[in-house]
């Protein structure tokens, strides 16, 4: 079965998605980044997220789309997305208030993830999964993997953040979604390959190019900038 880049730009995917996601509320603190760090709370300032080695919150500009991993497969639309503060801080602001929430909502269970696995963070990825065939599609809920740095990774656990996931069944127009916890050791900043369903992609090193572009940018609207655009 061939794979290809998921529709863009499609409005039950886009809306179905975007509606579960804003619906969740800020929680605690969000979940640790892919190298250890902790993910920084929007509002903290450029001087902050300079010592963090972060870029400032809500300057970026990228979509959800342009930074996402997705599938075509089976009748289903997957997007993977990973909640690394360094890669959601490039997105324009109402999509990084919503993922960054996300994270911060989801939290306590991560950690607790972490604790039993004595790990000293996790790295977080939401995934979602829209049938855009007619009837019903399977899919496996668990079934993503990732290689990095010559090391396959698979879930350490998966926070459910709809009723359903687990069953592997979507009906038609219906959206279903979940943040994977991943081994920290996953490398963001290098190319990586995802693989769903003996499929796999490869684009992750194409969104790399895309997030340097846009950093340097947020640091140059930053730097121009009065105040936090995200107080």
């Amino acid at each position: 079965m061939a794979l290809t880049r998921g529709p863009r730009g499609r409005r039950g995917w886009r809306g179905a998605v975007t509606a579960g996601v804003a619906a969740l509320t800020v929680g605690a603190v969000a979940c640790a980044g892919a190298q250890g760090r902790g993910a920084a709370t929007p509002g903290t300032g450029q001087a902050s997220a300079t010592r963090e080695g972060l870029i400032p919150a809500g300057y970026g500009s990228l979509r959800r789309e342009d930074v996402s991993i997705d599938f075509t497969l089976q009748g289903l639309t997957i997007r993977a997305i990973p909640l690394d503060e360094a890669v959601i801080r490039t997105l324009a602001p109402d999509s990084y208030r919503a993922l960054h929430s996300l994270g911060a909502l989801r939290a306590p269970e991560l950690e607790r993830i972490r604790s039993r696995l004595g790990l000293p963070s996790i790295q977080a990825w939401h995934v979602a999964f829209f049938n855009v065939q007619q009837g019903e599609a399977r899919f496996d809920p668990h079934g993503m993997s990732i290689r990095s740095a010559g090391r396959d990774f698979r879930p350490l656990d998966v926070v459910a953040l709809v009723r359903g996931f687990d069953d592997g069944r979507l009906a038609q127009g219906r959206t279903v979604d979940a943040i994977f916890a991943f081994d920290p050791a996953i490398a963001l900043d290098q190319p990586l390959t995802v693989t769903l369903a003996g499929e796999q992609s490869s684009v992750w090193v194409d969104v790399l190019q895309r997030l340097e572009r846009e950093r340097a940018a947020i640091w140059s609207r930053a730097a121009g900038a009065r105040k936090p655009p995200i107080d």
